[in-house]
């Protein structure tokens, strides 16, 4: 198997635009900017998009899991704050069904059940294609302002 190294310039590139326009902040938070993410919102369901980068990529050339992880989380997450505040992940599982390599994906996070504490949501990650790449459930717990 020959290993692909990243581009430097990719990473560097990305890492100094999410430098220069990051706030620590919904949205606009550093990682977020790091990875490219953007946001969109309907009335039910939160949509995080964003291009893969060789830099994202594990030792054998697929989508690392953690950033998985991390964008379906973001989903759920940005979903709960915009229809009912902040709140924190209680617990969460992931679920991988295929590789991604390259592309765009995005993660459209729902809710399974909304309360006024505690909400059980779900995320699906999806390539440009529909293909389903990964999803998870979890457990938030409602931080009220």
């Amino acid at each position: 198997m020959t290993r692909k190294t990243i581009t430097e310039k990719t990473a560097r590139d990305a890492f100094e635009r999410a430098l220069a326009t990051h706030n620590q902040d919904f949205e606009t938070f550093f990682l977020a900017r790091l990875l490219g993410m953007e946001f969109e919102y309907s009335d039910d369901a939160c949509r995080v998009s964003f291009d893969v980068k060789d830099f994202m990529l594990n030792s054998q050339g697929g989508l690392h899991g953690g950033v998985i992880a991390f964008v379906l989380d973001i989903s759920m997450g940005h979903l709960l704050w915009k229809m009912s505040g902040a709140g924190t992940t209680l617990e969460m599982k992931v679920q991988y069904a295929s590789v991604a390599r390259s592309g765009r994906l995005t993660a459209t996070g729902r809710f399974l059940r909304k309360g006024r504490s505690i909400s059980y949501l779900r995320s699906e990650l999806t390539d440009e294609h529909g293909g389903l790449v990964a999803f998870a459930t979890s457990t938030w717990k409602s931080l009220h302002r």
